[in-house]
């Protein structure tokens, strides 16, 4: 009862699958760690800066907002896109979406 069970040899296509299945055990968690560092390091970036206040021409209410590097936009209710300078806060172009026909 005290005696240790003895050493098997395996054959060498289980060792060589053993080993298989440990390295690609081992680049899926350096994976998934490094794809859980790289979204922290994204997430805690410093968002870009935006004006305190849009003003948008009398009448029309907004429905959507959406940004870029230097600029960003509102959707209105009237079918418009306005999209303003970030740093100026100034209208920078007026689109009419057009309804599809």
């Amino acid at each position: 009862m005290n005696e240790a069970p003895e050493e098997i040899d395996l054959p060498p296509q289980l060792t060589y699958l053993r080993r298989l299945v440990t390295a690609m055990s081992v680049v899926m968690i350096t994976g998934f760690l490094v794809l859980i560092v790289s979204l922290v390091i994204r997430l805690n970036r410093d968002p870009l800066p935006l004006p305190e206040q849009i003003t948008l021409p009398a009448g029309i209410s907004p429905v959507a907002f959406t940004q870029g590097e230097d600029w960003f936009a509102v959707v209105t209710s009237d079918d418009h896109i306005l999209i303003y300078d970030r740093l100026t806060g100034k209208l920078r172009q007026d689109v009419l979406v057009a309804p599809a026909q």
